[in-house]
């Protein structure tokens, strides 16, 4: 499956460059592999099968792009929303109110009342929020699932800032706290609409026992859970999972012009158009978040020049701006093309508009019945128009004169 997925990768890069998608006119964009997300929506199902009724959601934030979540409702995977705009974005796509999660720690009344009033599922955050939806439900009834979130506070992984199960995360009712749990029984106990419980230990960064599987799949982590909490999947419950960058990471590429190439201390430096406008998490956190990055010639093909040792710098206005450091490549000249792998999810949905840099293109790839790769626009690269609409354009001239100091009469 990989090397399926590495050969369609490398197709639609050589005729996204035939094309004009990625090169000189269009110095840095986004490819969404899309044979691939059906085929790892498919795994995903497949891996959950059994009597317990299954409702696999995406987490939106991971790719707010109403294309992909089309797709992905396509395959029967609905959506986890984070707020009214990937709410929004969840309807546009079609995504029935039966398959959405709402899940936030800031909820206003507004977003609640509009999730109750749907029948979208609600996890309450607190008991501030619990005592919100009490409100609510004395205006009318909802066919709305409501649960609430703990937090198990079982400790830290690997990256602290994705760990949502820490002793003091900002997330749930923390499960561990003198008496939370006889609060939370109470609650349950009076309120039967209360049918759900939700918890999240943090994304990515949180080790599973695996043994020595490196890349573990769906099955290995559904037989994982089979094993630890069998009732789980007798039939007595339903299952509600919210995978976000599992589903889509490995789905997508960014590929960027090199613009120049320099040595500087005796490092040579290949300054590319990807930086932390598409890749924050990897410039600002690059342990963490590191990329694989191949190298590619003008048209496409893979780069047979000799290795160098090279940092691949992004276009931003400050010295951290590299995707890669100190990294082992076919020595890279201007015009080349470089692929950023495994950016499927965030690297779309989280850009960084430093520099008033405008968001790329997304394009979806697959490959049709004679074995053509075809491409399909997911989301169109901003335009410097709309760029300056988005900076306050309209309202030029509203600070003219304001603030002046009064004039002092003598």
């Amino acid at each position: 499956m990989e090397h399926d997925s590495l050969a369609r990768r490398h197709a639609a890069l050589r005729e996204a460059a035939s094309a004009g998608l990625v090169g000189p006119d269009a110095p840095v964009a986004g490819f969404v592999d899309v044979t691939g997300v059906r085929e790892a929506a498919r795994e995903l199902r497949a891996a959950f099968a059994g009597p317990a009724p299954v409702l696999h959601t995406f987490a939106v934030k991971a790719a707010s792009l109403v294309p992909v979540l089309e797709l992905l409702n396509e395959e029967g995977v609905g959506c986890e929303v984070a707020s009214p705009g990937e709410l929004k974005l969840a309807r546009a796509a079609g995504v029935p109110a039966s398959r959405i999660v709402l899940d936030s720690p800031a909820k206003t009344v507004a977003e609640l009342r509009d999730a109750l009033a749907h029948g979208i599922a609600v996890n309450a955050d607190n008991p501030q929020e619990l005592a919100r939806v009490d409100a609510l439900l004395a205006e009318g009834p909802t066919d709305s699932p409501l649960g609430v979130r703990v937090n198990p506070q079982v400790g830290t992984g690997s990256i602290g800032a994705m760990s949502t199960a820490t002793a003091t995360s900002k997330f749930g009712v923390a499960l561990r706290d003198p008496g939370a749990e006889d609060w939370l029984v109470r609650q349950y106990v009076e309120r039967p609409w209360l049918t759900r419980l939700h918890t999240h230990t943090g994304s990515q960064g949180v080790a599973l026992e695996l043994g020595e599987e490196i890349t573990p799949r769906f099955a290995a982590y559904a037989k994982l859970l089979r094993e630890t909490v069998p009732g789980l999947f007798d039939g007595r419950y339903t299952i509600v999972t919210e995978f976000g960058r599992s589903l889509l990471a490995k789905q997508g590429f960014v590929a960027a012009l090199v613009e120049y190439t320099k040595t500087s201390g005796g490092r040579r430096i290949a300054v590319t158009h990807a930086g932390a406008q598409v890749a924050t998490r990897t410039v600002f956190v690059p342990d963490s978040w590191p990329l694989r990055v191949a190298a590619f010639a003008p048209d496409g093909t893979l780069k047979e020049s000799p290795d160098l040792v090279q940092d691949v710098a992004g276009p931003c206005c400050f010295a951290g701006d590299l995707v890669a450091r100190a990294r082992t490549l076919p020595e890279l000249s201007p015009g080349d093309l470089i692929a950023l792998w495994d950016t499927g999810a965030y690297y779309f949905s989280t850009h960084f508009a430093y520099n008033s840099l405008p968001r790329p293109a997304v394009h979806g790839f697959w490959t049709d019945d004679e074995g053509r790769t075809r491409f399909a626009t997911i989301r169109r690269g901003q335009s410097l128009a709309e760029l300056l609409a988005e900076s306050g354009a309209a309202e030029s001239g509203a600070l003219k004169g304001a603030g002046e100091p009064p004039l002092v009469r003598r």
